[in-house]
């Protein structure tokens, strides 16, 4: 039987309702993320669902040399400690390099593996030894029991905390898509599946020096993937996609956020409803 994960007041997996992990593709400015901070924040009071704010504070795979990347480790962790500061939401972010680990472990709840990373040996293990949860992003180019290997890469420093989420696998030349069969592959690992629903929409590489997405498709993976039994849903949300500095073809309207989830809560409750 599956543990699930305690992560500040929200618990991820064994048989805990749906939680959410959600905020904007990276910091952009100090005022909006914590503008999309509190939005989400109300959204967890009100519809009473865990929720973890997610940002990243460096995008270091962009397409594009000129991509907006974030503004680096340094003050990217100072305006997460302050979301946490006046949210009191738990707080993911990624890591990229093995020696980042234990700093940003000093300010987020949550290391996430990059899905691109998701191999890389000395940076699952240097996540896996802050003791804190460990997400580590299915790679595009992976199989779902393939995973195991990474999982155990972390188990392997102690740390039994961790996660996996499904982003989508590579289909041909700058798309992707979403096998539901691997969600219950990844769950036979006793680790909470989490469901990126926003990435799992996204052209890689689909504008040429950016990626594209199909924003339209978000709702109806994600309902597919709480169909399926994940335990939790991630989705990058952002006041104005259309202006958003990353990943907005596929980010999700902060405005719409709260309906969405309403739709895939009432679906987990299905799923999780004791049989007669």
């Amino acid at each position: 039987m599956m543990t699930g994960v305690e992560i500040g007041e929200v618990r991820i997996g064994g048989g805990a309702p749906l939680a959410v992990i959600a905020g904007p593709c990276v910091i952009e400015s100090e005022a909006l993320t914590l503008e999309i901070a509190a939005a989400l924040a109300a959204a967890a009071r009100a519809l009473r669902i865990g929720v973890i704010f997610k940002a990243s504070f460096d995008k270091a795979n962009r397409t594009s040399a000129q991509g907006f990347r974030g503004p680096g480790a340094r003050k990217g962790l100072e305006i997460l400690a302050e979301v946490r500061r006046r949210t009191k939401l738990p707080v993911l972010t990624d890591i990229h390099l093995p020696q980042q680990a234990r700093v940003v472990a000093e300010v987020a709840d949550v290391l996430q593996i990059p899905a691109f990373l998701c191999r890389q040996t000395d940076l699952l293990r240097a996540a896996g030894n802050t003791g804190k949860v460990v997400n580590i992003k299915k790679g595009q180019f992976m199989a779902p029991r393939d995973m195991r290997q990474a999982v155990d890469k972390v188990r392997a420093t102690g740390n039994q905390r961790v996660m996996l989420t499904e982003r989508g696998t590579t289909f041909g030349y700058n798309n992707l898509v979403v096998d539901m069969r691997g969600l219950a592959l990844m769950r036979e690992m006793e680790v909470p599946v989490v469901f990126d629903a926003t990435h799992s929409v996204q052209l890689p590489g689909g504008q040429g020096t950016a990626s594209g997405g199909e924003r339209e498709f978000v709702p109806l993976l994600a309902r597919a993937a709480v169909a399926a039994g994940v335990d939790a849903v991630f989705m990058e949300v952002h006041p104005c996609p259309e202006k958003a500095l990353c990943d907005g073809p596929n980010s999700w309207p902060l405005g719409q956020f709260r309906a969405l989830v309403r739709q895939l809560q009432a679906l987990d409750r299905v799923v999780k409803a004791p049989s007669r």
